[in-house]
């Protein structure tokens, strides 16, 4: 039985339930570790995770983080974007 072509799903990889995240850098670029709600955040579109960024960029900001990069799986969107006021 073939079935028709799905349009952007890959035969050669699954489909990432909530495939964007952001990652947590430093001033320099390192990656930060954080805890608690803040931590290993995914999304499953670019809108929710952008919308998510606007309401707790203070609290990571407190937390270290200097600046975010926004991902799709592992294709790098944008950043590195800085969370100073």
């Amino acid at each position: 039985m073939n079935l028709p072509d799905q349009p952007g799903v890959s035969p050669f990889r699954p489909p990432v339930e909530q495939p964007w995240r952001w990652r947590l850098e430093d001033a320099s670029g390192a990656e930060v570790s954080v805890t608690g709600d803040l931590a290993a955040q995914t999304f499953p579109s670019q809108g929710d995770a952008e919308s998510w960024i606007g309401e707790t960029w203070p609290e990571l900001a407190d937390a270290g983080v200097a600046q975010v990069t926004l991902f799709e799986a592992d294709r790098e969107v944008y950043g590195p974007m800085s969370l100073s006021a």
